[in-house]
């Protein structure tokens, strides 16, 4: 049984309207997936220092002070409908972005190891973990960073979205 001309015509072509509308959707929930983000990378921290015993180099102390915030900025932001709330945890994670490629840039050897600013105490050189033989510690910080940083730039709260 062929559907009829109108049925396929309605078949073949996709409604611009649920497209936008899902695009839209995407776009109003980013800062959902920043705070989740936020949220995981924390408590990934404070379990591997609290719960395996690995202790933080200096690095990974400036990462943590940039992470940590975020979760409160965030959720404020998102309780309150705060259609800014992406300025502020835009610098916050960018910062960490920027402190997270340099520990990572060290990690991997791409940058000298007499440039590492931890000389006492904990290496930031260091890999307490090496899932998979690539994945560190400053690796998770990062991609949790960019997530973070890339929800953030896309994020728009429906009020935007209503005026586009």
């Amino acid at each position: 049984m062929q559907p009829s001309a109108i049925e396929s015509s309605a078949l073949s072509e996709p409604d611009e309207h649920i497209t936008i509308s899902f695009g839209q959707r995407v776009r109003e929930n980013l800062g959902y997936l920043a705070w989740l983000q936020a949220v995981v990378a924390t408590l990934g921290s404070l379990y591997f220092s609290e719960i395996k015993g690995f202790p933080p180099c200096n690095l990974c102390w400036y990462q943590r002070i940039l992470m940590y915030p975020l979760v409160l900025i965030l959720t404020v932001g998102i309780i309150r409908r705060d259609p800014a709330m992406r300025w502020y945890g835009l610098p916050l994670s960018i910062g960490g972005w920027l402190v997270a490629s340099y520990h990572c840039l060290l990690t991997y050897g791409v940058i000298s190891a007499e440039l590492a600013p931890c000389s006492a105490g904990v290496s930031c050189l260091a890999r307490w973990i090496n899932w998979y033989g690539f994945i560190t510690i400053p690796l998770l910080a990062w991609v949790a960073f960019s997530v973070i940083t890339v929800a953030l730039l896309f994020a728009k709260p429906a009020k935007e979205l209503d005026h586009e």
